[in-house]
């Protein structure tokens, strides 16, 4: 036999089994660990997407909820797992904002993990509880904001609720004051309770609350109107140009997870977006579908590092 014969019948057995190993995985479930509280933005996506991950892979994915210190307690738990393709983090924007204000994080998101696949990129809104913000224009909260004592709530310090709250400081000239919550879920049932009147909240939570009438949306932080909220300015055209803030939500792996895992697990989860009733769902928490992946991922977080570490400087941000 030739030598180059016997390299094509190697190359071709090692394509075989690589092969073989893709479609073995995954063998047994997979957890997604969300590293906020249930009911928040980030469970909005990954529970719906999980839930259709459970028929594409043909096995169940399991959610785990981690909550604590703006996400990273979550993304710390992740990092310690066993990098074999069966734990995945539900990373967000807030992770790239952690690196500024916690110091002494004992992973780093951007050595630690690779991005897979983005899953949403919902912009955040101004939303407000009715009975105790009279006001009905953002121009109006403005001129109120600067007479009164206001408080607003977020998903925890450092998370982009908390960002975005500083940076409408900044933007709008007036002084918030930050009330902490360990995730949006328990800071959306204050909101929507009256027990604190604002919240600088994704669409994935306010939408529906503001759709229903529950709260009220004075300005959605986006370019353009969202589809799901067709009477909500933009802030630009409320009175407030260049403030604009989204969230992304997405799936990372640890380093050193098999590419078969992370290849397999970006082709499906491409494909449950693809899905009409998946698309729906998306629309009604007020986001797009994305489409980055991979390399172009790593670049968003990279950027978003950059980007809220300006931010956290400008405000003088500092954990109480």
């Amino acid at each position: 036999m030739s030598k180059t014969k016997s390299i094509l019948i190697a190359l071709a057995a090692l394509l075989v089994s690589a092969s073989a190993h893709a479609q073995s995985w995954p063998t047994k479930p997979i957890m997604f660990v969300v590293p906020f509280a249930p009911g928040g933005g980030t469970d909005a996506f990954a529970r719906p997407m999980a839930a259709q991950l459970d028929t594409q892979l043909g096995q169940r994915i399991l959610i785990e909820n981690k909550a604590g210190a703006g996400g990273t307690l979550g993304a710390s738990y992740a990092a310690k797992q066993p990098a074999d393709g069966y734990t995945f983090l539900i990373a967000a924007t807030h992770h790239t904002i952690a690196p500024s204000i916690y110091p002494k994080l004992d992973y780093d998101i951007e050595k630690d993990f690779v991005p897979v696949i983005m899953l949403a990129r919902p912009p955040h809104v101004v939303s407000v509880h009715p009975g105790k913000i009279q006001a009905t224009t953002l121009k109006d909260f403005i001129s109120y904001a600067k007479a009164n004592q206001v408080n607003y709530a977020s998903a925890g310090a450092g998370t982009t609720h908390h960002l975005a709250g500083e940076f409408f400081n900044i933007q709008a000239g007036v002084k918030l004051n930050h009330v902490p919550y360990r995730g949006a879920g328990p800071a959306m049932q204050d909101l929507i309770a009256g027990h604190v009147p604002v919240m600088f909240d994704g669409l994935g939570t306010s939408g529906p609350q503001i759709a229903s009438g529950t709260l009220r949306g004075l300005a959605v932080a986006a370019p353009k109107r969202v589809p799901g909220l067709p009477n909500v300015p933009t802030a630009a055209e409320a009175g407030l140009p260049n403030y604009e803030v989204s969230t992304w939500y997405g799936i990372f792996a640890r380093k050193g997870t098999p590419q078969v895992a992370i290849d397999r697990m970006t082709k499906e989860v491409k494909a449950a977006m693809q899905l009409p009733a998946m698309q729906k769902t998306w629309e009604q928490n007020g986001s797009d579908v994305p489409d980055i992946t991979g390399d172009a991922f790593a670049k968003v977080v990279s950027s978003d590092v950059a980007r809220w570490r300006k931010v956290v400087t400008e405000a003088g941000v500092k954990l109480d």
